[in-house]
């Protein structure tokens, strides 16, 4: 497959031949699932167009936007589940039309030993999800609900390059754990402030980047 070959390139050859080889293309539509928060992984995904918002929910259903993978990335929260052997504890949506390649988990432990540069393309994963998701701590932790909403488009466009998002307001809330009301509120002023333009279910926030 040329477009695996040119989007993984740093991979070797030999292991990029062994991942075509057990590899299952997939191709997932905008808002379809990859993996459901408590189902066991038999096998994870490889980015190889498109972008995938990974979150938890809580009892009450509302999503904590954890991060987004993009193309030539894996998502570490997985591999986590996979080496441990345990039910995922995340939800992985398509935000878009998203090409995968689905590896079965028992290779990751094989090519990590057999293969440097897949160690080292796993341990990168691990430290730039760390990074992220510490960023989202702190986000919670220390930033007012209208800086989060603010961070929440920005850190979007900078993930998929979108300055839109198509959506409810209430979906925006329960990815930012707040209320409907709430956020329009913030939205509206925002609007008014020049920085958004509003219409239904879609938000221009490119007057913000």
């Amino acid at each position: 497959m040329k477009k695996f070959s040119k989007k993984y390139s740093f991979l070797e050859k030999e292991l990029q031949n062994e991942i075509l080889s057990v590899g299952i293309e997939k191709v997932f539509e905008a808002n379809e699932i990859l993996i459901r928060e408590g189902q066991f992984i038999s096998s994870f995904p490889l980015i190889l167009r498109g972008s995938v918002r990974v979150s938890r929910t809580n009892n009450d259903g509302n999503e904590l936007l954890l991060y987004y993978l993009n193309e030539n990335e894996i998502c570490a929260m997985s591999l986590t589940c996979c080496m441990a052997q345990l039910k995922s504890n995340i939800n992985a949506v398509a935000e878009e039309r998203t090409e995968v390649l689905l590896i079965p988990v028992e290779m990751l432990d094989v090519w990590i030993s057999k293969y440097p540069e897949w160690k080292q393309f796993v341990m990168y994963t691990f430290q730039n999800r760390f990074r992220e998701l510490v960023e989202t701590v702190d986000s919670i932790a220390f930033l007012k609900l209208d800086e989060r909403l603010v961070k929440y488009f920005i850190d979007k466009n900078q993930s998929t390059g979108v300055t839109t998002y198509s959506g409810t307001h209430q979906e925006l809330a329960l990815q930012l754990n707040s209320s409907r009301e709430v956020i329009s509120r913030l939205l509206k002023k925002l609007e008014n402030d020049g920085k958004i333009k509003l219409s239904r279910n879609f938000i221009d926030f490119s007057g913000l980047l």
